[in-house]
């Protein structure tokens, strides 16, 4: 009987240390979990805080079905997210609803889409360094619009109106 006791008690205290390992594991686990996410956070509002985009009213072109326009990185982060930058118009007659336009890297002109090119792209290709300026076409669908905001991947965003 004493054997079945020991043997017992062995099991007790190694089921409990099974028990401690998971929990404080899981605890470390969560822990840093939380810590990694906290600073994914900061950077990602480093980075917005950075982030200043500016429209120039005076260089708005309005051909036929095609809107041009300049947008110059004022900011100190590099934009290069173009995939995730989106424009969006609004014509104001035609239409309650806002139009929503993606990038489209080759500039084919497809209705519903936009395409840019940089001034002086020598330092980081394809990319909007602080001080740049990129020209950007929009190919709009319906009514000429008279409204246009610009969004960054990381939420930063300018409008304008224009005539």
């Amino acid at each position: 009987m004493a054997a079945a006791e020991i043997i017992g008690a062995a099991i007790g205290v190694l089921l409990l240390m099974v028990v401690a390992y998971v929990v404080v594991s899981s605890t470390l686990t969560a822990a840093e979990t939380v810590a990694t996410a906290q600073k994914d956070l900061t950077l990602q509002n480093e980075a917005r805080l950075s982030t200043s985009i500016s429209l120039n009213r005076s260089e708005i072109s309005n051909t036929t079905s095609s809107l041009e326009f300049s947008v110059t990185n004022t900011g100190n982060e590099i934009i290069s997210d173009f995939d995730h930058t989106d424009i969006y118009t609004w014509d104001g007659v035609l239409s309650d609803d806002y139009q929503k336009y993606t990038y489209e890297k080759s500039s084919t002109g497809t209705p519903g889409n936009w395409s840019m090119t940089i001034e002086h792209d020598v330092i980081h290709p394809n990319q909007l360094d602080p001080g740049e300026k990129m020209w950007v076409t929009v190919n709009y669908i319906g009514a000429r619009p008279t409204w246009f905001q610009v969004t960054t991947s990381n939420g930063v965003y300018a409008q304008t109106t224009y005539a």
